[in-house]
Formats: structure tokens, C-alpha cells, sequence
């Protein structure tokens, strides 16, 4: 399973030909699955010399090889860079469309069910939990999401084990309720802290801070079972291109056991 998170995509540091490159050793990794896990969208504004349309990238991103599928959540920029999408609060965002278009799933708050080797397993999609920015925008407490575990779990039509993309990994503490459903979460957002020092990153983007800002996460769930976080530290950059102690990466997740209490990756 490969996970490709935060492109953001723009010229001059994420332009066409990079993501071209990053599409060509995705494939060669020849993954079953691939998942992708939020902000297509730039979030460099004032940095950026232009922005790559989402067709684009889309078009792109449509070259990922996968027998068992290509998915795909929302993340925070692909929401905040549609004025549209904020004026009426509401989907879909433009990014959205450009993946359907191009045949990539999109989950919203939705659920897939998969079978490999005669073994099914769910793909879950959670919507974006800091989608519509409010009138403190500048603030995490003035932003609110579209995510909904419950409704997400809700889609899930048997008792196969459950992965869960969620863009933003702050979700984790709610996931360890159901652990048992879910015994892997997989996300991005964080990019790592973008500088990280001996393994401690002095700003997460994050209300728990370093706790899940990069990395494989094990804590135990309200059952006792181990839950497991994948945190990706992502592809590009935000807010400024600079990363330092946390190079960009594709995630590859190799799972040698998968049922409803216990992930091994």
C-alpha cells in the first residue's frame, strides 16, 4: 500500500514535471493499493510564482497503478482555496471534482469494501475536519469540519477490519473508541512539523502537538487492543517551502495481518 500525501502543488517546487517524477516511482514501488491522503492544493499563496490547475495535477495523478484501487480524501487547503466551496459551506471543491473526473474515488465520509486473497478489508474515507474557515480563520477553534466517524463507520456493511484516511490525524483519540473496527488510521497534514529536530518538531499543525506529528503512533484503544496511526511527513510544502530534518516521502505499508482487533504494518 503506498500513501502519497500533502502534494500541494505549484511552481516552482511541486510544478508538473515533479509530480510526474513522484507518479513514476509510485508505480514502481507496484503497490496493490493507493491511497491519497489530502491538500493537492498549494497553501503558499504568497510564495508561490503560480499555481498548477487542478486538472492538472489530477490528469497526473491519474497514471497511479493499483489492481485494488486508487483513493483519495480532502484535506484542509483543497477546501480553503475554494472560495466557492466557503461561501455556500458545502461540497464538493473543485479538487474533488478533478479526481472523479478522472477516475479517481473520492471518499467523503464513505467507505469501500475491498477483497484481496479472498480476504476483505474496508478503505474509509473521513471528510476533512478543519473544512470551512470561520470568521476567526486564523484560529484552529475558528474552524469547523465536515468529517463524521460515525456516519463513515456507518457505510462499513460487515465486520472486516476498517483502514481509516483521515487528512488530519487528530481524529486518532475518537478512532481508539473503535479500535476494533479500525485497527489502522492512516494520515498527513503535519508534513512532519516541516523542521524537525531529534525527533521533536517545534510546530505541528496540530492540537496535540508532537504526539502525532510524524511516524508510526501504537496506543491502546478503550478495548485494550493496540490501534495504529501512520502519520506521513508528505511531499511538499506549506505556508513557506522550506523543510528541514524531514525530507519528503511516498509511504509504503506492508501489511501482514489485518483483522478487526490487531494491525501489524
Amino acid at each position: 500500500m503506498v500513501l502519497l500525501a500533502d502534494l500541494h502543488a505549484c511552481n516552482p517546487w511541486m510544478g508538473k514535471a515533479r509530480i510526474e517524477l513522484l507518479v513514476e516511482q509510485a508505480n514502481a514501488l507496484e503497490p496493490d493499493l493507493v491511497l491519497l491522503l489530502g491538500d493537492y492544493a498549494t497553501g503558499m499563496p504568497y510564495l508561490m510564482t503560480s499555481s498548477v490547475p487542478d486538472q492538472q495535477w489530477a490528469n497526473i495523478l491519474a497514471g497511479l497503478k493499483a489492481p485494488l484501487g486508487r483513493f483519495a480524501v480532502l484535506g484542509n487547503h483543497d477546501w480553503w482555496e475554494d472560495r466557492e466551496a466557503q461561501r455556500r459551506a458545502s461540497g464538493p471543491v473543485s479538487g474533488q471534482l478533478a479526481l472523479q473526473e478522472v477516475g479517481i474515488s473520492v471518499l467523503e465520509n464513505h467507505a469501500v469494501r475491498i477483497t484481496k486473497a479472498k480476504k476483505p478489508f474496508w478503505v474509509a474515507g473521513l471528510g476533512d475536519q478543519q473544512a470551512l474557515l470561520g470568521p476567526r480563520r486564523f484560529l484552529r477553534a475558528g474552524r469547523s469540519g465536515v468529517d463524521d466517524l460515525a456516519a463513515t463507520l456507518n457505510t462499513v456493511g460487515d465486520d472486516a477490519p476498517v483502514i481509516l484516511m483521515a487528512h488530519e490525524p487528530d481524529i486518532f483519540p475518537e478512532v481508539l473508541k473503535v479500535a476494533r473496527r479500525v485497527p489502522l488510521t492512516v494520515s498527513g497534514h503535519t508534513h512532519g512539523g516541516q523542521v524537525r529536530l531529534f525527533g521533536y518538531s517545534p510546530v505541528v499543525p496540530s492540537r496535540f502537538g508532537n504526539r502525532y506529528a510524524y511516524g508510526h503512533i501504537v496506543e491502546k484503544a478503550h478495548n485494550g487492543d493496540d490501534a495504529h496511526l501512520v502519520v506521513s511527513g508528505g511531499l511538499g510544502c506549506s505556508i513557506a517551502p522550506i523543510r528541514f530534518g524531514v525530507p519528503p516521502e511516498i509511504v509504503v505499508l506492508e501489511l501482514s495481518a489485518l483483522r478487526s482487533g490487531i494491525s501489524d504494518p
